[in-house]
């Protein structure tokens, strides 16, 4: 058990103030408080540790939003670019086809086809510059990740699944399908 005694505090100026002190009696009592300290102090301790924890996750969080808003941005821009160099490759394109429309009245068919020809070469160039490619069909056999079978022909000529003709072309970009190739398949039975 502890007993309350009265301390008395005094300083240079004469001055004094008591205090109640709480003394304890056995050794017993002494642990139990000093063991209560060390535990306010291990809490204590626990809590900073917490705090510190919480407001470095709170901080990778804000991190990582930034992150995310500015790879959007990023990506917006990037898309954004890549559509005006594509239009860019274009206009060439474009031009010809204004000066084929202007001079019609006066070409004859054979240069208006020559026109036709070396813009529609042009075209051609600027997509596959963006990585356009046909599908080739041309004494293929049908495969269905990169055709699509509209009838079925009898060939003797041919055998069973290779394709007989090209309704319409497919088309591929960086190598994946963007629009299958429309044929007629060979069936013989």
């Amino acid at each position: 058990m502890a007993d309350d005694k009265k301390i008395v505090v005094e300083n240079e100026d004469g001055d004094s103030a008591e205090l109640n002190a709480n003394l304890a009696s056995s050794p017993e009592e002494i642990n139990a408080e000093n063991n209560d300290l060390n535990l306010l102090a291990d809490l204590e301790k626990v809590k900073t540790e917490l705090a510190a924890k919480n407001d470095r996750l709170l901080r990778l969080q804000a991190d990582f939003d930034n992150f995310r808003k500015r790879a959007a941005k990023d990506k917006s821009e990037l898309g954004a670019s890549i559509e005006q160099n594509f239009l860019t490759d274009l206009l060439p394109v474009v031009d010809n086809f204004t000066r084929a429309l202007e001079h019609s009245e006066i070409s004859d068919a054979e240069t208006l086809r020559k026109g036709i020809t070396m813009i529609w070469n042009e075209l051609v160039k600027a997509l596959n510059k963006h990585g356009l490619e046909a599908i080739d069909t041309e004494n293929q056999k049908f495969d269905p990740h990169y055709h699509q079978s509209v009838s079925n022909v009898k060939d003797e000529t041919k055998e069973d699944g290779m394709i007989a003709a090209e309704l319409q072309r497919g088309y591929m970009a960086h190598g994946k399908v963007i629009r299958a190739s429309m044929v007629q398949v060979v069936n013989n039975d």
